[in-house]
């Protein structure tokens, strides 16, 4: 394992995460996150990054406020796809591997089974076009990186389905939730491990990391009232029913391929990724 790790967006929901385990694993660990380090300034980002000198950047800061994104286009592309460059070209000047969170999105959602690593993008949203976006920053500044494509993130300490259902359940007797969008929840807590278990391998490449199987987020939110005890009703909708700013991929799944001939998928169903979420 890389001997001083420099974490990017070390204060959101999983750059803490990131922190946290490596940090409670013995490791080095510094960060850089707003309002002390922008990203989008390519000099002081050089600066920062140099200074630190880093074995390796696990580069968790994006703007992920998906609806966002499509109305604050120019924000999204300067900090997921400027920002990137610009932590690429740090790591290129230090000739250090990256690690870099992509995304579902990046896909159109049309495929009728779980997406490969090797599928073709083809992002609808802005949120998705500045991911990948990122991602061509990565492969083409950094010969040694890893792309992580992950969906549904869930974690403590920051928005998320988990929490909305929750707290929507404190005030109302009803909702309605999308029934056909199909994906993986995942849970900060079960991919954390993951990816530090991928640096070690030193196996660079793309690779999809979700908790294991499928669902909807209609079938996710009934699951979330029933564990977590509560009374409220969950009614099924279509996502005509239900329009938001950014279009969403009806088809999430992403396949593991990669990862499980690889390293060995140690990911835990998200079922049990839920369980642990609201005990915790």
């Amino acid at each position: 394992m890389a001997s001083h790790i420099l974490i990017t967006g070390h204060k959101g929901m999983l750059g803490n995460e990131l922190f946290s385990f490596a940090e409670n694993s013995g490791m080095q660990v510094s960060g850089m996150d707003l309002p002390e380090h922008d990203i989008t300034k390519r000099d002081e980002t050089s600066a920062v990054i140099k200074k630190a000198q880093p074995d390796i950047i696990i580069h968790a800061a994006a703007f992920t406020a998906v609806d966002k994104c499509e109305s604050e286009a120019d924000t999204a592309y300067r900090v997921n796809a400027n920002g990137t460059q610009n932590v690429c070209l740090a790591a290129k000047e230090l000739s250090i591997p990256i690690v870099y969170f992509s995304t579902d999105y990046i896909f159109d959602g049309e495929k009728k089974e779980p997406y490969d690593e090797d599928d073709a993008p083809n992002p609808q949203s802005v949120y998705g076009k500045s991911k990948y976006e990122g991602e061509e920053f990565v492969r083409e500044l950094c010969p040694k990186h890893y792309i992580a494509r992950i969906s549904w993130l869930c974690g403590h300490g920051g928005q998320n389905f988990v929490e909305t259902i929750l707290k929507l359940a404190a005030d109302k007797d009803e909702i309605n939730v999308v029934a056909d969008q199909r994906g993986s929840p995942t849970f900060v807590t079960d991919l954390v491990p993951e990816v530090y278990r991928l640096i070690e391998s030193e196996s660079y490449g793309i690779y999809h990391i979700t908790n294991q199987g499928y669902t909807t987020w209609y079938d996710f939110a009934k699951k979330i009232v029933e564990l977590a005890g509560l009374k409220m009703r969950v009614t099924p909708c279509k996502t005509e029913d239900f329009p938001r700013p950014a279009p969403r991929p009806k088809n999430s799944r992403l396949s593991h391929r990669l990862y499980d001939e690889t390293i060995g998928n140690k990911m835990p169903t998200w079922e049990e990724g839920l369980q642990r979420y609201l005990k915790k």
